[in-house]
């Protein structure tokens, strides 16, 4: 016994087969407002997006199907009396034939058009078309669903006209909520539908089964369904259908299965989809090219290989010219999200760049779309470290500094990003930043930032380098005193992780070389602060040697680096003889030989360095004394690293000038010669 899969159907369980009938009869089964495949498709997707308010996307009717031919109004009435006709021909006319294929001409065919929404007892009338030749009788209606093994068989048939005329009657069912669930539910139905577009030359085949599988793929058993029947590799190929209908409904499958169906991406990939999804950027239908570049986004991010496919497949140059070419807020948003995951791939990269990708994004910048631009900086802040020698810049770099004072946190971490990167080794671009103000706007986005790292860590990493190395240095170093820089980053230095600790203790090492900053930095005990995190950074790299591990790196940071710049600060510091009694003040002195036995010796160098300038004085001296350092120095001048044995002999060596002007001046006070 065939079973019985009219029991699919909602609130019928319990419902006599006549009273199912007469509801059915009664249209109570199917709901009246049911939109076309394409905008449902659409809204499907459309409110699994959390982060945009996605309208449908309005597909206009175009000559190759899509449209108004799909939305199906037409009464129950009337669609009863029309399948009546079709199925039901004149006596005269059914004895001209006895087979199946003779009786479908112009005036029989069952035409998707022809079908409404509401003519599900036209699945079982269209399984038994084979019996015209018999004695004409008004077809039964039962529901639909008992038809479904008849319309699977017709799906398989040798004869593509039955095919078609059963793929037609599939999609038109397929387009409302109640019907499409019952034949999502019936086994084989969704591998005959793909097998019959596999199979098929035939447009209008092709067309409706494509349509089908996208009403399919509105819900969760469809996209499973197709997954399961290998569809994603047919709905791959049909990617290059010139029907552009078709074209439609495939790409709105196959981001329904992106989003939602497991396995997908690696099945579209295997196929072939990212290549023939870069082919489809060259058209120009923004609504269209906006689910494409949606689903090249989904594909690329988290997978390098899918990256370096798009960019052989020449991606990144159609990317660039959508966003020359359109103004459609959401293509352009999408757009740059697939930009945005690829700029962190360091072959895209120079592809972007050199396709012209930086003067489109900063076009952008402009923009009344938050999103976009936070995309466009995203991006920019990606590719600017390899963008440094590019010139002509200087209006990105306007855009920049002009962006830090927005309210946004998203693109005042990019701004600040990316200035930072532009600003690296880049004397032109620091001169620009300068001069237009950066100075000032990046010290006031540090102020207001607070406790927010993402922010303060890459606009102190830029004003680090606007005070070094180009002509204005030293004015910048002026202005980041006269803004309240000092006490800002003294503040920050005491409670921030490792890579804000090191940006801060960068830029004090370039304040320091501006003798006027000094006074600041002893008011607000920077010294003091710069030796505790010396102690901790060398107790950690201390450890590590005792563990084989040399070089510890914490929160991403080398405390290598960590000493080498404080060091690097206290040497400065150390020259100026009113910051030498703050320095022995710290006892900072036992430290610094502690380190001089370090193996690195870049580190021995400097700690060394700063003792020398410590001893210069009389006072250093004997402070080197009272901590009992004078011992270890000694032993250290007889040690196998010539570097580190000269520098501490070059302390004895203090020690003994002073110990001999003293004698000297002992015998003279005496009248000895």
């Amino acid at each position: 016994m065939k079973p019985d899969y009219a029991c699919a159907l909602p609130g019928q369980s319990n419902i006599s087969h006549q009273e199912q009938l007469s509801m059915w009869q009664q249209d109570s089964y199917l709901n009246d407002e049911t939109d076309s495949g394409v905008v449902s498709g659409a809204l499907s997707v459309a409110t699994q997006m959390n982060d945009d308010n996605w309208d449908a996307f309005d597909w206009e009717t175009n000559s190759n199907g899509l449209g108004s031919q799909f939305s199906g109004s037409v009464p129950m009435e009337q669609s009863m009396d029309v399948a009546t006709q079709q199925i039901n021909p004149p006596r005269s006319q059914r004895g001209r034939s006895t087979i199946f294929n003779q009786t479908i001409d112009e005036q029989m065919e069952i035409s998707s058009s022809q079908f409404s929404d509401h003519d599900g007892v036209n699945l079982q009338m269209i399984s038994d078309v084979q019996m015209l030749s018999g004695p004409a009788s008004e077809p039964s209606l039962i529901p639909a669903a008992r038809a479904l093994p008849g319309l699977v068989k017709l799906l398989n048939d040798e004869d593509q006209v039955v095919v078609a005329q059963a793929t037609a009657t599939v999609h038109q069912l397929s387009n409302m909520d109640t019907s499409v669930d019952v034949l999502i539910q019936y086994p084989q139905m969704i591998a005959s539908i793909v097998k019959a577009f596999m199979n098929s030359n035939d447009p209008e085949t092709t067309r409706c089964a494509a349509g089908a599988l996208h009403n399919f793929s509105r819900k969760r058993e469809g996209r499973q369904g197709i997954f399961e029947a290998d569809g994603i590799p047919a709905l791959v190929k049909l990617l290059s259908s010139p029907l552009e209908g078709v074209v439609f409904y495939v790409i709105t499958t196959l981001h329904n299965l992106l989003l939602y169906q497991e396995g997908s991406k690696t099945a579209v990939s295997i196929a072939g989809g990212l290549q023939k999804m870069v082919c489809l950027l060259q058209r120009n239908n923004p609504k269209f090219l906006t689910i494409v570049t949606d689903c090249l986004q989904i594909l690329a991010y988290g997978n390098q290989a899918a990256k370096l496919t798009i960019l052989a497949s020449g991606g990144p140059s159609e990317l660039l010219r959508i966003l020359r070419s359109f103004n459609y807020e959401k293509l352009l948003w999408t757009t740059t999200r697939v930009l945005k995951v690829l700029s962190v791939c360091s072959s895209n990269k120079p592809a972007i760049i050199e396709a012209g990708g930086i003067e489109v994004l900063t076009q952008h910048l402009g923009s009344t779309s938050s999103r976009l631009v936070i995309n466009c900086l995203f991006t920019i802040r990606n590719l600017s470290d390899a963008a440094i020698p590019q010139e002509n810049i200087e209006g990105l770099l306007h855009q920049l500094v002009r962006l830090l004072t927005s309210s946004n946190v998203d693109i005042i971490t990019c701004a600040a990003g990316a200035l930072s990167n532009l600003t690296c080794n880049n004397q032109r671009n620091k001169s620009i930043v300068f001069r237009i103000g950066g100075c000032e706007a990046l010290l006031q986005t540090v102020y207001h930032a607070g406790d927010r790292e993402e922010i303060t860590e890459p606009a102190i990493c830029c004003l680090r380098h606007l005070t070094c190395r180009y002509p204005e240095a030293e004015l910048a170093q002026q202005v980041v005193r006269k803004y309240h820089g000092i006490q800002t980053i003294a503040k920050l230095l005491h409670v921030s992780r490792w890579p804000l600790k090191k940006a801060i203790i960068g830029l004090i090492r370039n304040l320091a070389l501006h003798q006027e900053n000094h006074v600041l930095f002893r008011e607000h005990n920077l010294m003091h602060m710069m030796k505790e995190t010396l102690e901790r950074a060398s107790t950690e790299v201390m450890n590590g040697a005792q563990n084989s591990t040399p070089r510890p790196v914490l929160e991403g940071v080398k405390m290598v680096e960590i000493i080498d710049a404080i060091l690097g600060a206290f040497h400065i510091l150390a020259k100026d003889a009113a910051n030498r009694p703050t320095i022995r003040s710290l006892h900072a002195a036992v430290l610094l030989v502690r380190l001089m036995y370090c193996e690195i010796e870049n580190i021995t160098r400097l700690a060394a360095l700063v003792l020398c300038e410590l001893s210069t004085d009389r006072e250093g001296v004997n402070h080197l004394e009272e901590e009992r350092l004078l011992a270890p120095l000694q032993e250290l001048s007889r040690y196998q690293n010539q570097a580190t044995a000269n520098y501490a002999a070059h302390v004895i060596d203090a020690r003994n000038r002073f110990r001999a002007l003293e004698s000297n001046f002992g015998q003279s006070r005496f009248g000895f010669n």
